[in-house]
């Protein structure tokens, strides 16, 4: 695996930026790692700027990935703000699918807008609600 992840702390989220080889096992692996920062920090809203070279991941891949993880991660994060500006409209495939399983999740074509929301988005996407049980029990 070659990827590097910074982490910045801001007031009310984590900032990650991650670089280095585009390929299914470095993006699994960074956001196991991204999980398991969160935990130590005990902060659940990020901002994921992925900034990996090479060729763009097949969309067999990218719906494994986005699946897996929204599962792996289910009922963990409060919003997730992810930008990946040479991804194009293949991160609003991965948006879907992930909110599809649970995920707070919105893609963004920049860091600023990605930001903006964040900031001012206080229960992220509200589409996971749907999947969570109310006080009784009952699904949404």
């Amino acid at each position: 695996m070659s990827y590097e992840i910074t982490c910045e702390r801001r007031p009310d989220y984590l900032v990650f930026r991650v670089t280095g080889e585009n390929t299914a096992e470095n993006v699994q692996a960074y956001l196991s790692d991204i999980l398991a920062l969160c935990r130590e920090h005990d902060c659940f809203r990020v901002l994921v700027h992925e900034c990996l070279e090479g060729r763009r991941l097949k969309v067999d891949d990218v719906f494994d990935i986005a699946s897996e993880g929204a599962m792996k991660a289910l009922g963990v994060f409060q919003a997730i703000a992810y930008v990946d500006e040479r991804m194009g409209d293949m991160s609003y495939f991965m948006e879907t699918v992930a909110i599809n399983r649970g995920m707070p999740i919105k893609a963004f074509r920049t860091v600023a807008h990605a930001e903006h929301w964040l900031e001012h988005e206080l229960e992220g996407t509200g589409e996971h609600e749907i999947f969570l049980p109310d006080e009784s029990g009952d699904r949404r």
